[in-house]
């Protein structure tokens, strides 16, 4: 048998990304692996910020990198961990977000209701399990945190994990917002384990006060900025108002994968009673949405049509970000317009004026707290070591809510 040789991806962040195992190769290269470079990390955020074009397949690659690099700085700070456990690890931070459907968390409920990311991950990666014979078993309990060692869980899901190392440095680069700047080798260089939990040696306590920061003002001015969120939400609607034409028998020009889920409300159990499902789902990427909202430009439902020619003419809604819950009076005067501009009912003037609300929360010191470890050993939580005041303002979730509507009304 041929001896595996490594290969390298160059990647834009880190520069040469080094696949020195035949198994996470062929993960690479499977197809389930290879849709993530047909769906974008950020959906329509590139409507804001034009850079922002990355996919899910670059930052898989980017938080392997990073898991890499942090695997190595704990076996070097006498930390045991087995080389099956390394690849098992990297397996798991690899597939993490395999997944995602067409443009990411945007969609992330509209084309299969109440299934989230992380369900259809895990199913994903059962079923490449059984393809690999059985060489993904330790790599999914390490994914699900069922594995005795838990910190290797914490280097893949946790408030300080790869996942969110690598997304706030690749997303600030692509959106061009240097707010989101971390310094990923140096907080990984502080990187220790105690007692089986993941914590961070004394002298990284400034790049965590960074860290959490920069993901504050990254939530606010990339992922909630109010113009994305007026972007996700016409395509959520373009998705709810087809679904509903579907589900009254309308045919609407989609891919047959696409088609099949327009067509139907699939559970979770729908998925686990019925495998062919997971390779239906598989089909799906952002080409598929696009595609169709293209198609359906010239149909002659008007919701359909307009809310179609809105997004790809970027011609979006109207947003009121405040802090303030939205007056159901000025909701309810909004959609009076709608209805009578459009000759549409009130209830269908729902597409064009709805209101909803979002929460920011930077830090959670109640799940899976970030510890810094001092120079006598004692553990204690970042929020109470900082010295900056507003790190314990950022463990207070933020609520701000919103209301969409055409410019024109």
């Amino acid at each position: 048998m041929p001896v595996f040789k490594s290969k390298i991806i160059n990647d834009p962040i880190y520069g040469f990304v080094t696949i020195q195992d035949e198994i996470i190769d062929a993960l690479i290269n499977h197809p389930y692996f290879q849709r993530l470079r047909r769906i974008k990390q950020l959906g329509f955020t590139n409507l804001v910020y034009p850079g922002a074009l990355h996919t899910r397949f670059h930052h898989a690659i980017g938080a392997m990198h990073l898991m890499t690099e942090a695997l190595h700085v704990l076996k070097s700070k006498d930390v045991k961990i087995t080389d099956e456990e390394s690849r098992a690890t990297l397996i798991a931070i690899l597939l993490h977000d395999i997944g995602h459907g067409p443009f990411s968390h945007s969609l992330e409920h509209s084309i299969v209701k109440g299934v989230n990311h992380e369900v259809i991950s895990s199913l994903f990666m059962d079923a490449l399990n059984k393809e690999f014979k059985g060489k993904l078993s330790i790599a999914i309990k390490i994914f699900n945190n069922k594995y005795p060692k838990k910190f290797l869980h914490q280097l893949v899901s946790s408030q300080l994990d790869m996942d969110r190392l690598d997304y706030l440095k690749r997303d600030s680069f692509f959106t061009g917002v240097s707010e989101g700047i971390i310094s990923s080798d140096r907080i990984i260089k502080t990187l220790n384990v105690v007692k089986d939990n993941l914590v961070v040696e004394k002298k990284g306590i400034y790049s965590i006060e960074k860290f959490l920061i920069s993901r504050r003002l990254m939530y606010w001015q990339v992922y909630l900025h109010k113009t994305v969120l007026s972007a996700e939400n016409l395509l959520i609607n373009i998705l709810r108002r087809a679904k509903e034409l579907s589900g009254n028998q309308k045919k609407l020009f989609a891919t047959p994968a696409f088609a099949l889920f327009l067509e139907n409300d699939f559970t979770a159990d729908d998925f686990t009673d019925r495998p062919e499902l997971l390779e239906k789902f598989a089909q799906l990427d952002d080409y598929d949405v696009m595609a169709s909202v293209k198609a359906w430009t010239g149909n002659d439902d008007f919701i359909l049509s307009t809310l179609c020619r809105n997004i790809l003419d970027r011609n979006l809604y109207r947003i009121e970000l405040q802090n303030e819950p939205i007056l159901t009076s000025h909701k309810n005067n909004l959609l009076d317009k709608a209805a009578k501009k459009y000759s549409i009912s009130r209830k269908e003037a729902s597409y064009f004026v709805f209101s909803e609300s979002v929460n920011n929360s930077a830090y959670n010191n109640s799940d899976n707290s970030i510890n810094i470890l001092h120079s006598n050993g004692k553990l204690v939580d970042v929020a109470d070591a900082s010295d900056l005041l507003n790190i314990q303002a950022l463990s207070k979730p933020v609520t701000k809510h919103y209301i969409c509507y055409p410019k024109d009304l």
